[in-house]
């Protein structure tokens, strides 16, 4: 029997009926931010187009839909589609976050009518999509800095310059093929609410992953959000921790606190002991309402930080059961389901290379999990985290509850088979191994 199926053997008996929901009591109290239903017990999956197929095309990309679908994805979020800029531009193909045009897709991935068919064969299927929005800047070459200097921030001499961040600083950096918008400017906040409308409109999208949200004033979000939302109901993920984004404006942020933690415990710098104190701290300031997102890697991490095993050597599988466990929606990033071996290129051509599946069992009995348990729900709908003591500190324990379901979860993140007290009786845990029981 495979370590995999041995860790997974209390959970499988134990998934009980999808009819055992329990949303009453969470819906008891109304909620700072209610969410729209589909996504309280939802999982999210990260797109790359340009990486995720061989051709790197939207309509290649439609193919692993049905797969993607078996799996149990529930959202699909799709990087930029728009053009990418020639000016200044990063490597050959370009970053995707140097948007040329706001209402056009980049020929490298397809057409308009590309997306509109993707955004539809996922409907057919139960799936959600929102695509990533980039609302902090553009490309050098976008028509609005000829046509409306004046939405842009502007340097001493009256022109456009890279965004930068920590200036003057020994940590300033620039983002060379960028340039930062200004919004003072009344008509850019117009101009950009209705490009998101476009895309809503012409594919029925269903929100936004919104880059460097918090470089953006949040009035503008929550006037964006009020207006998209006329629109079609819609969710929306800022790629920003900061608490008063939960308000009115986006339904989740980035779990970046849990993230940093997950990278010390792969580098064995931290491990249960330090788990149970980020647990103590949860929900860490944030509203009941907010969803928080819960991941190993994204498109960041993996081309910038390392691989999963790079960054998690043989934790990562007890790490990402956490994310699937934790309060909070888990992140699959495309590739991880084929235990993603590489970190990808950003401005190149660098397909995933998808061999055999390898962790999709293990993926589909995560997502199976929490789709089957009103406790591992998001937000104010799950249940709250509770340490349990198991009468051994190597050994990280906890406990999620709402009235009728309860799910406990044991992860072993040393390199030593450890032992535990739970439900009267004593088990073990193989190292870097796990247990779920779900009631």
């Amino acid at each position: 029997m495979s370590l995999l199926r041995r860790q997974f053997l209390s959970l499988v008996a134990s998934i009980p009926s999808l009819a055992m929901r329990s949303s009453e009591a969470a819906e008891a109290t109304a909620p700072a931010m209610p969410h729209v239903p589909w996504s309280r017990n939802a999982a999210i999956y990260e797109i790359n187009i340009r990486q995720f197929t061989a051709d790197g095309t939207l309509k290649a990309a439609m193919g692993d839909l049905p797969r993607l679908k078996a799996l149990g994805v529930d959202i699909l979020w799709l990087m930029p589609l728009q053009p990418i800029g020639q000016l200044h531009r990063k490597g050959t193909l370009g970053s995707y976050y140097s948007i040329r045009d706001y209402t056009a897709v980049n020929p490298e991935f397809g057409t308009l009518a590309d997306a509109r068919a993707f955004v539809q064969a996922a409907h057919a299927l139960g799936m959600k999509v929102i695509l990533d929005w980039v609302a902090n800047h553009t490309a050098f070459d976008h028509p609005w800095t000829r046509e409306h200097k004046d939405w842009y921030k502007l340097d001493a001499h009256g022109d456009i310059f890279p965004v930068t961040f920590n200036a003057g600083t020994p940590g300033e950096e620039h983002w060379s093929d960028v340039t930062g918008l200004n919004y003072d400017a009344p008509a850019l906040r117009d101009a950009m609410i209705a490009a998101m409308q476009f895309w809503v409109r012409e594919t029925d999208l269903d929100g936004f992953r919104c880059d460097v949200a918090s470089s953006v004033p949040t009035p503008f979000w929550e006037r964006a959000r009020r207006e998209l939302d006329a629109v079609k109901p819609m969710f929306m993920l800022a790629e920003s921790d900061a608490r008063d984004l939960h308000g009115s404006a986006f339904d989740m942020t980035y779990g970046w606190d849990l993230a940093a933690l997950f990278e010390k415990v792969g580098k064995g710098r931290a491990g249960a002991a330090e788990l149970r104190d980020w647990a103590a701290k949860e929900p860490h300031g944030y509203p009941s309402s907010a969803y928080r997102m819960r991941f190993t890697t994204n498109h960041d991490f993996n081309s910038w930080n390392g691989t999963d095993a790079e960054l998690y050597g043989a934790n990562y599988l007890p790490l990402a059961v956490l994310t699937f466990t934790l309060p909070g929606m888990p992140l699959i990033y495309g590739g991880q389901e084929s235990r993603l071996a590489k970190r990808l290129e950003f401005f190149e051509k660098d397909p995933i290379a998808w061999k055999t599946y390898e962790l999709a069992p293990f993926y589909a009995k995560l997502l199976a999990l929490r789709h089957a348990h009103p406790a591992l729900a998001s937000g104010q709908y799950g249940g709250a985290l509770t340490v349990q003591d198991v009468g051994n500190d190597q050994v990280f324990a906890f406990m999620r509850s709402v009235p009728a379901d309860s799910v406990t979860v044991a992860v072993n993140v040393t390199a030593s088979e450890q032992t535990l007290r739970l439900g009267g009786s004593e088990r073990s845990l193989p190292a870097h191994g796990w247990l779920i029981e779900a009631a």
